[in-house]
């Protein structure tokens, strides 16, 4: 297998490091996830349509395809370059993330279409999973406005749960609105939860799950944040939502805890004893890198091999225009607790294989990436304010590129004590 860091990164924590990302991804891939939730799957005497939406859509449905043997038509919804090849009676497009694009507008066009019209003895399979909300949508006010007001969340450091329930009001097919476009058809949902605490309806906005968000709460995010909104938008936000729907049955499998647990297990078969601290993440980055690098400060002179791992995700608040993502923000900052300390390291990883608009992962640093940084002519607190991680971790050989993993459970941060 190719290797998930660039050739020159020596560090004596590599093949540690490499193991435990490997082993935890592949052990949250989302087949084996599917076929547990399909044990409980009754298809009525009409039709089967699937539908697919996420960043791991395809894995997801392939597995499906496969344990019901065909389905009579599906669609999978998907990130550019997240489709691995064709599936059997399903049709596979690819659309933008994390800012929809018009292709997703034309996808989910489609997806509606699909299941007009049906009857009561039909059945929609749903297969959800992070990256849905950018996906899946139909624009209740204009795209162009969509895409501005979803930039300005993440720029200003919104939480996914402040974000989705902005969407919601937003959207013709969040919110529950898709489970209601399904009626009188039965819709089975099955969920691979990339929000932290498994919230059923901010995955991927709810699509398909009776929302528990209000109005009011979707006010006060626009207020917090000093949104810029049309009266077309600010309209949308005072439209409530579906808070009851008996056409839909949801199964949540595979989250962010059994993420965790894998790293875990995989450190302790690499001789370390594993330290879980959370698996309920939701600060800055740049707290999280401070906060996790402190703690291999404090338990350096142990004399024992520690593995710390936290789970979760972050958020980034904008203020440069360099290039990066919430993992690798992470790391960097860790860096400089950390500096200096020989039996340190640390890596931040996104379980899906992209972090922010990159192709890494996420980043890695130990003892000597600070030096290493400053070498390259690069200084710290400059590239922070420029958001600028990527460029930086590049330099010193941290970035972790995996590719694509097919599947989307939140990301894990591992701090090791050699």
């Amino acid at each position: 297998m190719k290797s998930i860091f660039s050739e020159n990164l020596k560090s004596p924590f590599r093949s540690d490091a490499e193991e435990i990302i490997t082993s935890s991804v592949s052990a949250v891939l989302p087949d084996a996830a599917v076929m547990r939730a399909l044990a409980g799957f009754q298809k009525g005497s009409g039709k089967v349509i699937l539908l697919a939406v996420g960043k791991a859509a395809w894995h997801m449905a392939s597995a499906a395809v496969r344990a019901l043997g065909h389905v009579d038509a599906g669609l999978v919804i998907t990130k550019y370059g997240h489709a691995a090849g064709s599936i059997p009676g399903v049709q596979c497009l690819e659309a933008g993330h994390p800012v929809p694009d018009e292709h997703g507008f034309q996808a989910a066009e489609q997806a509606l279409a699909l299941t007009a019209d049906l009857t009561p003895d039909d059945t929609v399979l749903f297969l959800l999973s992070g990256g849905g909300s950018a996906l899946f949508e139909k624009p209740l006010i204009g795209e162009d406005e969509l895409q501005d007001i979803t930039g300005q969340l993440f720029a200003a450091g919104a939480s996914i749960i402040e974000i989705n329930t902005i969407r919601k009001r937003l959207s013709g097919v969040k919110g529950g609105r898709f489970a209601e476009h399904c009626l009188p058809a039965r819709v089975f949902s099955i969920i691979l939860s990339d929000v932290v605490g498994d919230t059923v309806d901010m995955i991927a906005s709810g699509p398909a799950c009776p929302d528990s968000s209000t109005c009011g709460q979707a006010l006060a995010i626009a207020s917090k944040y000093g949104l810029h909104l049309s009266k077309q938008a600010e309209d949308c936000l005072h439209i409530e939502t579906p808070k009851t729907l008996d056409n839909v049955e949801n199964h949540i499998t595979g989250s962010v805890r059994e993420l965790c647990q894998a790293a875990a297990n995989a450190a302790e078969k690499r001789g370390y004893r594993p330290v879980l601290l959370t698996d309920c993440m939701t600060c800055e980055a740049r707290e999280a890198g401070r906060l996790l690098g402190s703690i291999l400060k404090t338990h350096a002179g142990d004399g024992e091999k520690l593995a710390f791992i936290a789970g979760g995700e972050t958020v980034v608040h904008v203020t440069g225009s360099g290039k990066g993502g919430r993992n690798q923000e992470l790391a960097l900052v860790a860096a400089q607790e950390i500096s200096g300390i020989p039996n340190a390291a640390l890596f931040s990883v996104g379980s899906d294989g992209t972090d922010g608009p990159t192709d890494a992962a996420g980043g890695f640093v130990d003892g000597a990436a600070l030096a290493a940084l400053q070498a390259n002519g690069l200084v710290l607190s400059e590239v922070l304010q420029n958001n600028d991680a990527y460029t930086a971790l590049k330099a010193a050989g941290g970035l972790i590129t995996t590719g694509p993993t097919g599947t989307n459970v939140n990301d894990v941060a591992v701090g090791l004590i050699g």
